[in-house]
């Protein structure tokens, strides 16, 4: 696919949070094909090497970072080594999460609390230190990744809905405190993403029809589509939008 080329992002740092695989890993692509220093951030190493690798076949450079987004220490590591790297970072990508399904009489405290700190907690975290270095330079640009499902009410996944309602909240509050350094901050929400693990996991030929059926447009959402909403947003084309949520999601209702 082709993607329009935005020239402030060239010579950009970028950090994304789970780059190894999915809509993670065509966000690490995407950056890198617009000539963005590309670091990433993710807990396989296996699948994030097979991406810096792939990448690098195409001459194109991005640098993996293995961690565990739960222990932010090392986070905090991570990021002050990114900054030491290739200087304060301008653009953040909050990707990183994890949808496991989960009937509600089998969550415990510990379950609640590790599903929290997977898909909401590091996102904060993130944002307060990539703002730390953005307020430096005077500009940035951070995207936190949302989702449709708490939207529709996706059953099975109240934990990760509450945490992913919860990054709207965070995306608001964060464009407010931050704009006034030049930060913006923004929410993708996209719908059904056809990644590899959505389609081995949770997709069937009868589930594939009747997800086309609950959209308004009735095509399959693939992880570049999700990526192109990451550019403009990070770009100084969208010089002006921040505290909102832009969906990617084909007008997705449910069904």
């Amino acid at each position: 696919m082709s993607y329009a080329n935005y020239p402030s992002l060239k010579g950009r740092t970028v950090a994304i949070t789970g780059g190894g695989s999915g809509i993670g890993a065509a966000m690490v692509g995407a950056f890198a094909r617009q000539g963005a220093r590309v670091h990433f951030i993710d807990v396989s190493e296996e699948d994030a090497l097979q991406v810096q690798g792939s990448l690098a076949t195409e001459g194109m450079n991005s640098c993996f970072h293995r961690c565990d987004l739960r222990d932010l220490d090392a986070v905090g590591t991570v990021f002050a080594g990114i900054i030491e790297d290739t200087g304060p970072i301008e653009v953040l990508v909050n990707n990183a999460g994890n949808d496991d399904r989960h009937q509600v009489d089998a969550v415990t405290p510990s379950y609640w609390e590790d599903r929290i700190a997977v898909n909401l907690r590091h996102q904060f975290f993130c944002a307060q230190l990539a703002a730390a270095s953005m307020r430096t330079i005077g500009r940035g640009a951070i995207l936190n990744m949302g989702s449709a499902s708490w939207h529709v009410a996706v059953p099975n996944l109240s934990v990760y809905m509450t945490a992913k309602a919860g990054i709207e909240g965070l995306t608001r509050g964060l464009a407010r405190d931050l704009g006034g350094h030049g930060i913006r901050v923004n929410c993708i929400v996209p719908g059904a993403v056809r990644t590899p693990r959505q389609t081995q996991l949770w997709q069937t030929p009868e589930s594939e029809a009747k997800l086309l059926e609950s959209q308004c447009f009735p095509e399959r959402i693939e992880p570049e589509h999700v990526a192109r909403m990451a550019l403009f947003l990070a770009s100084d084309d969208a010089a002006r939008c921040s505290g909102r949520e832009y969906f990617v999601d084909a007008g997705y209702f449910g069904a």
